[in-house]
């Protein structure tokens, strides 16, 4: 038993940065999804009104949760670059996090639906500055051979706090009005508290904890150019581009069951219960897998898990479409999940081996962008899909598996030399 807890304490051994950026991620995960469940039922709630433009209550929570995606997905090239050129990734995370908290408690005053709108555009910028500076820092605080433990365990712990959010806000709400010192505090009050306090939490854990590595400042100038076509000429397209790409399609494809609970319940006749488990289930493999994908990566190449990755994207994801019962599609989205560990830290892995010093914020922002754009896309795309039968959207999904697949085997090179595996080499 000792040995074994022994070998579960090195997985998680990492630069104490790295490991401070981790928790601090993970403290504004929990309060950023607290909003996913608080949102929808404060906008269905008699304290928000005002002008609706028309639209219905749905489409304005679809709307609202939207543009934080969409916004914070389209600036993080522009903040990835910035914090390049600036060579201060730590004030960019401050800026991201003091946002966030500001806005976290601006719902405490906002009784209108422009006002949600407003807010969670302004979150989604903020989490703009957050996100490929974050990835940055860990990509420069670590070494090619720890890059992928170190992404796995950033990564691990940022999942827990995003995945504890939901299960907590609930009921926080519905436990609510609370009374503290004789003050009355909605339930509505006292989540979007909990979700200010968590970001200042990870504010403080970043400003106490967290320094730039000296590096990034003697190359703030580098050139910071993403190429569509590769450079080398090997390869019809830049392995960073390609690296993107295929997170794009794997992104869309694992959010394909998020808008379809309606018709998830009822072809496999189950209640809210086992699609929250079923949807769960993706993460759970996730936070269990990262980081041992990502020190394994260190050891055996980044290229053989990204591949196998992508392609056990296909199986799992057409299953999806054709299982007939909770339990079967329980164990589709969990093998889903593997399939998703495979590809992400050892992705992110083999860009940051690619990114010259001070270009981590551009390069590295490329999978991020990516990564948001296809969870957006993807609910978008089985709403749209599912009428047209119930396996439609995970065929569509399966198509771009395979699209990812095929560009990865082909495009992608070996960048750790080290690798032991006889399938890690170039193609």
């Amino acid at each position: 038993m000792r040995d074994l807890a022994r070998r579960v304490i090195a997985q998680f051994v990492v630069d104490r940065r790295v490991l401070a950026l981790a928790f601090a991620r993970m403290a504004d995960g929990v309060g950023n999804s607290f909003l996913i469940i608080v949102i929808p039922l404060y906008v269905t709630s008699d304290v928000v009104g005002g002008a609706t433009f028309g639209l219905e209550e749905a489409m304005i929570i679809g709307i609202i949760l939207s543009l934080f995606g969409f916004l914070n997905s389209s600036f993080q090239p522009f903040t990835g670059r910035w914090s390049d050129r600036l060579g201060k990734r730590k004030r960019f995370i401050l800026i991201g996090l003091g946002g966030l908290t500001a806005t976290n408690l601006a719902y405490l005053f906002a009784e209108s639906y422009l006002s949600l709108v407003v807010i969670r555009g302004l979150q989604g910028v903020s989490v703009a500055f957050i996100v490929p500076t974050s990835i940055a820092l860990v990509n420069e605080l670590a070494t090619t051979q720890d890059r992928g433990g170190n992404m796995g365990v950033y990564n691990t712990f940022r999942l827990l706090g995003f995945g504890a959010g939901p299960i907590a806000a609930g009921a926080v709400v519905n436990l609510g009005p609370y009374r503290l010192s004789g003050v009355t505090i909605s339930g509505f009050d006292a989540a979007f508290s909990v979700a200010a306090i968590t970001a200042a939490l990870s504010y403080l854990l970043v400003t106490v904890l967290i320094t730039d590595p000296e590096g990034t400042n003697a190359n703030a100038g580098a050139d910071l150019s993403i190429d569509i076509r590769d450079p080398s000429g090997r390869h019809l397209f830049d392995p960073i581009f390609t690296l993107g790409v295929a997170s794009f399609f794997m992104a869309a494809t694992i959010a394909l069951l998020a808008t379809i609970q309606p018709q998830v319940n009822a072809r496999l006749e189950q209640g809210a219960t086992w699609f929250g488990l079923q949807f769960a289930a993706f993460i759970i493999a996730q936070i269990a897998l990262q980081t041992p994908i990502g020190r394994a990566c260190d050891r055996y190449g980044r290229r053989p898990f990204i591949v196998v990755g992508m392609i056990l994207l296909i199986p799992t994801t057409l299953a999806q479409g054709f299982v007939t019962s909770s339990e079967a599609m329980f164990f589709a989205r969990l093998a889903q999940g593997i399939a998703g560990a495979m590809v992400f830290a050892p992705s992110l892995a083999l860009a940051g081996d690619l990114a010259g010093e001070g270009e981590s914020g551009s390069k590295l922002s490329v999978l991020t962008m990516a990564f948001g754009f296809g969870i957006a896309i993807g609910p978008l795309a089985s709403g749209a899909l599912v009428g047209y039968g119930f396996a439609v959207p995970f065929v569509f999904g399966t198509v771009l598996a395979v699209l990812g697949a095929i560009l990865v085997t082909t495009q992608i090179e070996e960048t750790l030399e080290t690798a032991s595996s006889p399938i890690a080499g170039d193609d």
